[in-house]
């Protein structure tokens, strides 16, 4: 498939279309944490994660019907979905639902975050996306306020000793996870094929990845029948996930992986929002002081130029 025509000019984040694609998977990916959190309250998490992508392949097959997009993968197209099934909807969201189970869900977003650099450092090297000073400089500004963050969240973690290490230990597995899957899909090799279609195949990948994984390492289905459990799959399915990946994955061949992470940069300040009002979450002035600085520090990088386009194949 030819690249987007956006994606040949000098696409800038302020785009109205780009800003706005930003802003919803924000917005999207900051509420999913706190769902996330209840599906592995009774289920086993490589379960949940399987019922998750079960839904959203399948939602993703009936958008590919409706719009009447390409079906069909060939041999090439299916290696690269299941790469990138493997890579973000099997080790990336096993790790992080089983992050959950050590540390808090805030914890987990707020090192996301972190995204953006390996991102950075990868597109650098297997896609020679150029890294702006302007970048660099912001990146530094944000990770700062992570920090803050970070320390605001640890010290609100219930849990305490090597069980927070273990924790951290599976969200950093998640990040690099994620990243990968971020630089195989900004590939010269995956774009040969249409969005939709490989992400609805990696989906249906992963989902039968995952669903091998479960019944090897622990047992066979186990499904809660509570209602808010139920709705929970289907949200994550659907709106987190069959909605969100498209847009996100779209932006990473317009703007980069590097910037497009940046929506990991707002994600735990929409969920530390979202649990003000549901949870009551209590922000302090270490809190308040990350969320600004990570905003500053994604303004300004986000005022430098784009990556450049990709120019070494994979």
């Amino acid at each position: 498939m030819n690249q987007p025509a956006a994606a040949d000019a000098d696409t800038s984040f302020w785009t109205p279309r780009i800003l706005l694609s930003f802003l919803l998977i924000s917005l999207i990916w900051g509420s999913t944490w706190i769902v996330i959190k209840d599906q592995i309250a009774s289920v086993p998490p490589v379960w949940s994660v399987s019922y998750r992508f079960a839904a959203a392949s399948l939602a993703m097959f009936l958008v590919i019907l409706i719009r009447r997009q390409p079906l069909m993968l060939d041999r090439r197209g299916q290696f690269w979905a299941i790469l990138l099934g493997c890579s973000q909807f099997a080790f990336n969201f096993n790790f992080v639902y089983g992050a959950e189970l050590y540390i808090t869900s805030g914890l987990v977003a707020v090192m996301f975050a972190l995204l953006m650099v390996p991102n950075a450092i990868l597109g650098r090297i297997f896609l020679g996306q150029h890294i702006s000073s302007g970048f660099v400089i912001g990146s530094a500004i944000a990770i700062a306020g992570i920090a803050l963050l970070f320390v605001r969240e640890y010290r609100l973690a219930p849990v305490g000793g090597s069980t927070v290490f273990i924790g951290i230990g599976l969200t950093m597995a998640a990040i690099m996870s994620a990243s990968a899957a971020n630089i195989l899909q900004a590939s010269k090799g995956a774009q040969a094929h249409p969005i939709l279609t490989l992400i609805a195949w990696a989906m249906l990948w992963g989902t039968l990845f995952n669903a091998a994984f479960a019944l090897v390492t622990v047992g066979p289905p186990v499904v809660e029948m509570r209602a808010a459990y139920l709705a929970g799959i289907l949200y994550l399915g659907v709106i987190g996930s069959a909605v969100t990946f498209p847009i996100y994955f779209g932006l990473i061949r317009e703007i980069g992986a590097a910037q497009a992470a940046y929506t990991s940069v707002i994600v735990p300040i929409v969920a530390m929002i979202l649990s003000t009002l549901f949870e009551g979450y209590s922000w302090s002035l270490l809190a308040a002081s990350g969320a600004v600085l990570a905003i500053a520090g994604l303004l300004y990088a986000m005022r430098s130029r784009r990556a450049r386009r990709p120019r070494l194949p994979i």
